[in-house]
């Protein structure tokens, strides 16, 4: 059998393993570098809000604070909608550090947060004019904010991006947004990547197995070109 011979058969057969693979990096590539990825993050869906605040505001000092709440780590004071509180972090025995936010005037707890505040949290931070269509507390994280802590609220409009904000029921931080971009960019990320459940592990076994055997088809190609040049000349 001649080199080309096996340069055409090593080609077709790699070509076979790893083609499907190929076609969806590709497609998953083209849908990156396509959308932006502000678009993705969602920074067109909400506000960012940094309010000053007002000195001569009366608010309880922070060694009333400490003595109120012991073991705390960290004090930071800002604006919650129109309402200035102080967000302590307090370190317990076994567990991580949790997070709460206290009224700055009167030293009281004001969380976990309640509906109420949260859809004005919404509403607030959203830059679309979709009405609110649901609010949910999330004890169990969906795929789409696997990595964020529970449990949380999850506040979805009436948008043409099925838009959903995920606030933390401890700080009022919006923790993530998710619209239908983000979730075609997860979807294909997932194929990208070859991590199927997690999503996020760029390293597996399987995306080092299929990127050898696609530089192998590619080594094949270039094989195979060699030889067809050189019969053309032969010729």
């Amino acid at each position: 059998m001649k080199p080309a011979f096996w340069a055409r058969r090593a080609h077709k057969w790699i070509g076979l393993i790893v083609g499907v693979q190929a076609l969806l990096w590709m497609i998953s590539g083209v849908y990156m570098t396509v959308v932006p990825l502000e678009i993705i993050h969602g920074d067109h869906l909400a506000h960012a809000h940094n309010q000053s605040l007002a000195a001569a505001t009366p608010r309880i000092g922070q060694a009333a604070l400490l003595d109120r709440y012991p073991n705390i780590t960290s004090i930071k004071l800002k604006r919650l909608l129109d309402q200035e509180v102080y967000e302590i972090k307090q370190e317990k025995i076994g567990q991580d550090k949790q997070a709460s936010l206290i009224d700055a005037r009167s030293g009281a707890k004001i969380t976990p947060l309640e509906r109420a505040t949260v859809v004005a949290l919404a509403r607030k931070a959203y830059q679309g004019e979709a009405e609110i269509i649901g609010v949910e507390w999330v004890t169990k994280a969906p795929q789409e904010v696997a990595k964020r802590p529970v449990p949380m609220w999850a506040v979805r409009f009436a948008d043409s991006g099925a838009t959903t904000f995920y606030f933390s029921p401890d700080t009022g931080d919006l923790l993530a947004r998710r619209h239908s971009l983000w979730r075609w960019f997860d979807f294909l990320w997932m194929f990208h990547i070859m991590d199927y459940q997690e999503r996020s592990d760029v390293n597996n076994t399987l995306l080092r197995i299929a990127a050898s055997v696609g530089l192998l088809f590619a080594l094949s190609g270039a094989w195979l070109v060699f030889y067809s040049f050189r019969w053309r000349r032969t010729a």
